[in-house]
C-alpha cells in the first residue's frame, strides 16, 4: 500500500542518473514512470525480501529464525519512492544478495577461489547496468581479510570475476556494433561537492533520526556481540564496513545516489534488526516503533512538502 501511494500521490525526484547503454534500452521498453515499471520493480523487491529472508537464516546473522529483516528492508525500500522507477538497480540488489551467499561461504578458506570468482562476477555484472557498483569490489577484498579468507588465488580469482563480465559486455557490443565506441562503455561521474540546500527540512530530519536509530543499534549489537559465533561477528563487522562505504560512494557519485539506496536499505535492515530482535527489552520496543513512524510520517510529508 505504501508503495503505490508514492507512486500515485507523490512526484518523483528529478532523475540525474548517467545510465548505462544497457539502462537506456531498458527504460525505451519499460518507461521509469509507467505502472509497469513500478510492478516490475516491486516483483523484484519481493524476491529480495525472500533472498533477505534466506541469506538469514542459512549464515544465523541474526541468531534465531525473524521476519524482522524483511519487515525494515521493504519498509525501508517502499518509503524511498524515488528508486521505484530504477529497474536495474533493484536487479543490481538481486545480483549483489547472490554475491553475498558466495563471499559468506568463504570464511576461513583461503583456497575458497569458486566462491570469489562468482561473487565478483555477480557484482560486476551488476556495475554494467550501474557502472559506480564496481567499487564495492575492493570493499569486498578487504571482507575476505575480515573472513581470513584473502588469499593469492581468492585475490586473482575475483579480479578475474570482476573483467570477466566487461569482457563480454565488450565484445558482444564489438559484435553488435562494429563502429561502437569503446569511451562510451563506462560511465562514472563523481561530484564531491554537498549542499545542504539540495535537500528538503523533512529528508533533513529523516536522515539524521535514522543515523541516530543506526548508531543506537550498532551499541546494542556489539554489547551483546560476545554471545554470537566469530563466524557471526565477522559478517557483521563487514556490513558495517560495506554500509559505511556504501555511504561514502553515495557521496562520491551524487548523480548515482539513487543506485546505492537498494543495497543501502539491506545493509541497513540487517544491521539494526541483530539488536532489535536479540534484545528483548522496551527500549528497543520502543525504538522499532520510532524507527516504524519515522518511516510513515516521512512518506506522508511527501504530499505536503514540496
Amino acid at each position: 500500500m505504501i508503495w503505490m501511494s508514492s507512486y500515485i500521490g507523490t512526484r518523483y525526484t528529478t532523475d540525474t542518473t548517467f545510465n548505462t547503454s544497457i539502462v537506456k534500452s531498458m527504460q525505451s521498453i519499460f518507461s521509469p514512470d509507467s505502472l509497469l515499471s513500478n510492478l516490475i520493480c516491486f516483483a523484484i523487491t519481493l524476491l529480495n525480501a525472500f533472498l533477505v529472508a534466506q541469506i538469514n537464516n542459512r549464515f544465523t546473522i541474526i541468531r534465531t529464525r525473524t521476519f524482522l529483516p524483511i519487515l525494515i528492508f521493504l519498509l525501508l525500500i517502499c518509503t524511498w519512492n524515488q528508486t521505484h522507477m530504477m529497474i536495474g538497480s533493484y536487479f543490481g540488489l538481486t545480483l549483489f544478495i547472490f554475491s553475498l551467499f558466495y563471499f559468506f561461504t568463504m570464511s576461513r578458506d583461503r583456497k575458497a577461489s569458486e566462491q570469489a570468482f562468482m561473487g565478483s562476477f555477480l557484482i560486476s555484472v551488476s556495475s554494467i547496468l550501474i557502472n559506480p557498483l564496481i567499487f564495492i569490489i575492493p570493499v569486498c577484498w578487504i571482507g575476505f581479510m575480515m573472513f581470513q579468507s584473502l588469499s593469492l588465488k581468492t585475490f586473482l580469482a575475483s579480479i578475474f570475476g570482476t573483467i570477466t563480465p566487461w569482457i563480454l559486455y565488450a565484445s558482444v557490443m564489438y559484435l553488435i556494433h562494429p563502429d561502437f565506441d569503446f569511451s562510451t562503455l563506462i560511465n562514472i561521474y563523481y561530484s564531491i561537492n554537498l549542499s545542504l540546500s539540495t535537500f528538503s527540512h523533512a529528508e533533513i530530519i529523516y536522515t539524521v533520526t535514522m543515523g541516530i536509530i543506526l548508531i543506537i543499534s550498532l551499541i546494542g549489537m556489539y554489547s551483546i556481540s560476545n554471545s554470537d559465533a566469530i563466524k557471526t561477528r565477522n559478517k557483521l563487522n563487514f556490513l558495517l564496513f560495506l554500509f559505511v562505504s556504501l555511504i561514502i560512494l553515495s557521496f562520491v557519485f551524487r548523480n548515482q545516489i539513487k543506485s546505492f539506496l537498494p543495497i543501502i536499505a539491506l545493509v541497513y535492515a540487517l544491521l539494526i534488526s541483530h539488536p532489535l530482535t536479540l534484545k528483548q527489552n522496551n527500549f528497543y520496543g520502543i525504538l522499532f516503533i520510532i524507527f516504524f513512524l519515522i518511516n510513515i510520517a516521512f512518506v506522508i510529508s511527501k504530499y505536503f512538502i514540496f
